[in-house]
């Protein structure tokens, strides 16, 4: 008889456990819906500071899912020189992640070291975050569901997939791993 109450016991409390997580994540969904545009946002920087992106109102800002062990890491030069040619009008926030193929697991001070030494960047880089899945951080939910960016439903495929955001806050489209930071399709996009 114990052994069934114990059993009994246990069910219900991996119940209630599965049962209030679903409520909360229920509830974060709920929340992230209110948000009206992507200035609602924020997130930590690499070195652990608050980025506030009402912070960008007005500019364009070009998100892009990064790693030190890419074969699409060479594009960081490209991202600084994008950087660097249009920052008059335009943002772009590194967001590392380490999701594809474990290709950036370095710690904080790692991953600015080596893209500081190895391509120059300047742009801001966020904390490691997931881009997908359960743990999407709040900002990646934003740029993939259409129900709470209001224009596009998308998939994060691999990394240094690259999302614009014009200088109202809506997502204006979103570009593939392999299409190259200065590729015309992009700098148009950031010139219209």
């Amino acid at each position: 008889m114990t052994k069934y109450f114990v059993i009994i016991l246990i069910f219900a409390s991996i119940t209630y456990s599965f049962t209030f997580l679903r409520r909360q994540q229920r509830r974060e969904r709920e929340l992230l819906l209110d948000l009206k545009s992507f200035y609602d946002l924020k997130i930590n920087s690499l070195d652990g500071k608050e980025i506030l992106f009402s912070q960008f109102k007005g500019k364009k800002v070009l998100c892009v899912n990064v790693a030190s062990h890419c074969g699409h890491t060479p594009q960081y030069a490209n991202l600084e020189k994008l950087a660097q040619e249009y920052k008059s009008k335009l943002v772009i926030i590194g967001f590392p992640c380490n999701q594809f193929a474990m290709q950036e697991s370095g710690s904080p001070q790692e991953i600015q070291e080596f893209c500081t030494k190895n391509y120059g960047v300047t742009f801001q880089l966020t904390e490691k975050i997931k881009v997908k899945g359960n743990e999407q951080h709040n900002v990646y939910e934003w740029l993939t569901h259409k129900a709470v960016n209001g224009k596009i439903d998308s998939e994060v495929k691999w990394n240094f997939q690259k999302y614009l955001i014009n200088e109202n806050g809506e997502l204006v489209q979103y570009f593939s791993p392999k299409t190259d930071p200065m590729d015309s399709a992009i700098i148009a996009a950031i010139n219209n």
